[in-house]
């Protein structure tokens, strides 16, 4: 080998070495940079609690559909105010408090749709025992039993 060609391959090899020292930090840097781009993508704001609002909805709609407003109004009103809050809850981008807001709305609608269901079924219940007393009254009447 001539002295041209030694002093040129150790120029390579110094540059080699040179790039193979730097290549490690480039990595780490490269591979810190994307892992806290990925911490950032997961710390973005959850998804809005569709399924909750969804629920919500429908627990309310069942609750209109069987009258709740005659028995147990200050109750579906609390759910519709939950709802609203909730949607806007969403708008303000504050999901966790939407999914809160949203699931309470839920159990309040429940919540009167069972309390006008018990109250139906005590106002026929009081009726029923109502007949059964003015039955009772009439059959002693008849047979001239006294009360």
């Amino acid at each position: 080998m001539t002295q041209t060609t030694k002093i040129l391959k150790e120029k390579e090899l110094r540059d080699l070495s040179l790039h193979l020292q730097i290549l490690p930090r480039g990595m780490l840097t490269v591979t810190a940079l994307a892992g806290l781009l990925m911490l950032t993508a997961c710390a973005s704001t959850p998804m809005p609690p569709t399924e909750a609002l969804q629920a919500a909805e429908l627990a309310i709609t069942n609750a209109e559909e069987v009258r709740v407003a005659d028995y147990a109004s200050p109750e579906l009103g609390e759910a519709r105010a939950k709802l609203t809050a909730a949607r806007t809850a969403i708008q303000q981008e504050k999901m966790v408090e939407a999914q809160r807001l949203a699931e309470q709305s839920r159990v309040d609608a429940q919540l009167a749709t069972a309390k006008a269901e018990m109250l139906k079924a005590k106002t026929v219940n009081d009726e029923m025992l109502k007949n059964t007393s003015t039955l009772k009254q009439e059959m002693q009447r008849n047979t001239g039993e006294p009360s």
